[in-house]
């Protein structure tokens, strides 16, 4: 899954454990679709937000063929934002590929 991911960090250093957990995760999600074509990872800070703190954005794109699937997550935490944009991401690729099997049937 290497080979076809890549993660992106913009105004951040970049955390050989976040990467670790990052392609850990992008490998579980090849368990649930085999039509994923390329993932990137987008991980920043967003500018200009109405919140006191840093917040961190975790953005997962995932090229299936047909369409892409776009999400998105804003926390606190780093390691938050990641974990929960992969659980969403998890949802919309076991709804995709459900829906595809319905379409095959």
């Amino acid at each position: 899954m290497k080979s076809n991911a890549e993660v992106v960090y913009r105004d951040l250093d970049a955390s050989p454990t976040l990467n670790d957990t990052i392609y850990k995760r992008l490998e579980k999600l090849n368990r649930f679709s085999d039509q994923i074509i390329h993932s990137r990872v987008v991980l920043d800070t967003p500018h200009k937000h109405k919140h006191k703190g840093k917040i961190f954005r975790a953005s997962i794109e995932i090229d299936v063929k047909g369409a892409p699937l776009l999400v998105s997550n804003d926390d606190e935490s780093m390691h938050i934002a990641v974990r929960d944009a992969f659980e969403t991401m998890e949802r919309k690729l076991k709804e995709d590929s459900s829906r595809r099997k319905q379409l095959r049937h």
